[in-house]
């Protein structure tokens, strides 16, 4: 008989007080009795009913109570797994790209300060405006994200200007070994009439792209490239007014070359969406067709599809519009950025189009946008930009030829800071995110320090707080140079080539490189500084001098290489670490090699090599293009 049978009787009959006080207590306690039994009926019946549908009642055990009170940690989100058309050295992507704009900018980099006047224009009418914001704003990203094809497509590969050499380097000789070589460029008369251009010069740096088979069908390839299944293509564009294309693994040459018909100095761009263009600016007003400014290509049939002569706009150097920095273009907003030496910094809205594999058609319908600044302490005739833009989300960095290194909103085209830097430079900024900010590392020439003649300065290189403009850290070395009675005569010292931002195994270090430190035309010098104290880590030193950009390339345990062209021919290879670094071995590069007219005489590497792979591929002034194989 269960417990409810005991305290109900079967007829239902209801409880009745007792008139005798007695009885009234015992009753009190037999309905507390009878409601106790009730409530543990009712939970009985629960704790059953749910055994019978299946749930597990939680056992608690008493050894480990931190277990049912503690609250559970979030699951990290995992790494993306690498993807064939990343690059393996930038691997993992890092960079948060994350902008305070209410940064206090240092008291030092204030552009009002200065007197700055901004000029934003836009339109074939050159409509002039007061403001501006972008409809589709700008927004770069961790630089492992430039590209959706595996290549390198600009100057230093990406928006961050951190890397030229693409997937893993991996050296068990440490030797060097000359492959292959390309010796048909030929020359064009300068615009002064008095000197040729030749071959590559600075910054001079080749491109690379793995095609996927759906493009290379329509392109105009040799049958042999087309047919090659893991064909990497790299392009020159050279000085003689040509674009060359060869085999990375042979140095055949892969299609005909593009005839721009004016010279080529600096570094073209491929698009990063993979569309088949190539954007590409000229260094002289020696073109026979009297334009004076930059191009795009088709790379389906190496048709022009644009041109911009830049000759209408109000620029401080009208008279000289060269495009030697090397543009970049961000992909989700189609627009297309590229300063010029007429010291005005260009947006073009690209309006591209591209089906690959379908009509085989790539179309464009830019629309410019100009904007141009000038201070009170400037000289308009002194205004222009020579280096290549740095990018971090929409904040563009680069140094103008008044020693100006700016920061600009690339949405609204306003000034953000400027640092006046103490020299002359070329150099295009380097970007660096550490503990989340963005880091700015550029260096200088030894040029406007002493008059006319021979004398010793300082290149100084910085590291600058990206979103403030303060300077973290400054330093220098002695370097030589020889001012000419006229700039054809200049033969200058200190940084030239871009710096070395170390990743992997040298993740701690940012690698400067300084031309002639032991006298005019002779030595050169890697230095190595800890990144956030500026202390010399180490340094490599070299006897010839070298204007070509050192190229950082890693293994995959992350072991650090470096390699670096210099003034007669020569390649260093070098071991680098946190700590220290030696040299592997060095390649004294041959003309003509397995010829009768071998030699070593005439070679000069001024511009900038790539890696891919054990692949090194860097063009002289002489009019060669070499293979370089590192094993």
């Amino acid at each position: 008989m269960s417990d409810r049978e005991q305290y109900i009787e079967p007829d239902n009959s209801y409880y009745k007080p007792s008139r005798d006080p007695g009885e009234g207590t015992v009753g009190l306690v037999v309905v507390m009795t009878v409601l106790f039994v009730i409530l543990t009926t009712v939970l009985a019946v629960v704790y059953f009913n749910k055994r019978k549908s299946g749930d597990t009642p939680e056992v608690i055990d008493p050894s480990q109570p931190s277990t049912y009170i503690s609250v559970a940690s979030p699951t990290p989100t995992p790494v993306p797994p690498l993807t064939e058309n990343q690059n393996a050295v930038l691997y993992p992507g890092t960079a948060m790209v994350t902008i305070d704009p209410e940064a206090v900018i240092d008291t030092n980099a204030v552009p009002s300060s200065r007197g700055l006047t901004e000029t934003i224009f836009t339109g074939t009418d050159n409509q002039f405006l007061t403001e501006y914001s972008r409809e589709n704003p700008i927004w770069f990203e961790d630089p492992i994200n430039y590209g959706s094809l595996a290549g390198i497509f600009t100057f230093r590969g990406n928006n961050f200007r951190n890397c030229a050499s693409f997937g893993y380097t991996n050296i068990s000789e440490g030797t060097i070994t000359q492959t292959w070589e390309f010796n048909n460029i030929g020359t064009l008369l300068a615009s002064t009439l008095n000197f040729e251009w030749s071959g590559l010069r600075w910054t001079g740096q080749p491109l690379a792209v793995k095609w996927p088979s759906n493009m290379k069908s329509g392109m105009n390839l040799y049958d042999t490239a087309r047919n090659k299944e893991d064909l990497v293509e790299v392009i020159c564009a050279a000085l003689d007014g040509k674009i060359y294309f060869f085999d990375l693994e042979t140095g055949a040459q892969t299609r005909d070359p593009i005839n721009v018909g004016a010279s080529i100095k600096g570094t073209p761009a491929l698009d990063p969406r993979g569309y088949p263009l190539i954007y590409v600016g000229q260094c002289d007003n020696n073109g026979t067709s009297g334009i004076f400014g930059m191009y795009i290509y088709s790379l389906i049939d190496g048709n022009q599809l644009y041109h911009y002569d830049a000759a209408e706009d109000s620029a401080y150097r009208a008279h000289w519009r060269a495009f030697d920095s090397s543009p970049i273009i961000d992909p989700d907003t189609d627009t297309l950025i590229w300063p010029c030496e007429n010291g005005i910094i260009y947006t073009f809205e690209l309006n591209a189009a591209y089906a690959p594999g379908t009509e085989d058609v790539v179309s464009i319908s830019p629309v410019r946008t100009g904007y141009k600044y000038i201070f009170n302490d400037n000289s308009g005739s002194h205004m222009g930009v020579e280096s290549s833009i740095a990018v971090y989300g929409n904040y563009g960095y680069f140094v103008d030829n008044t020693s100006n290194l700016v920061c600009l909103d690339l949405n609204t085209l306003h000034m953000v800071w400027c640092v006046v830097l103490g020299d002359d430079s070329d150099v295009t900024p380097a970007i660096s995110e550490e503990n989340g900010i963005p880091y700015v590392y550029i260096g200088t020439e030894v040029d406007n320090q002493g008059g006319t003649g021979q004398y010793c300065g300082a290149a100084y290189v910085y590291k600058i707080n990206g979103l403030t403009g303060e300077i973290i850290w400054q330093t220098s070395e002695p370097c030589y140079t020889f001012n000419g009675e006229t700039s054809e005569t200049d033969q200058s010292g200190g940084c030239f080539g871009n710096p070395i931002i170390g990743k992997n195994s040298i993740s701690n270090l940012v690698i400067f490189s300084y031309s002639m430190t032991k006298g005019l035309m002779s030595g050169n010098k890697l230095v190595a500084y800890d990144k956030d104290l500026g202390t010399k880590v180490w340094e490599y030193d070299m006897n010839i001098y070298s204007y070509s950009s050192p190229v950082d390339c890693y293994d995959a345990a992350g072991q650090a290489y470096i390699v670096i062209g210099d003034s007669i021919g020569q390649i260093h290879l070098v071991s680098a670490t946190s700590t220290e670094c030696r040299r592997l071995t060095y390649l004294q590069c041959s003309r003509n090699i397995g010829t009768n007219s071998a030699t070593t005489s005439g070679l000069t590497f001024e511009a900038s090599p790539i890696v891919y792979g054990n692949t090194m591929v860097i063009g002289t002034t002489g009019g060669s293009v070499f293979g370089i194989s590192l094993g």
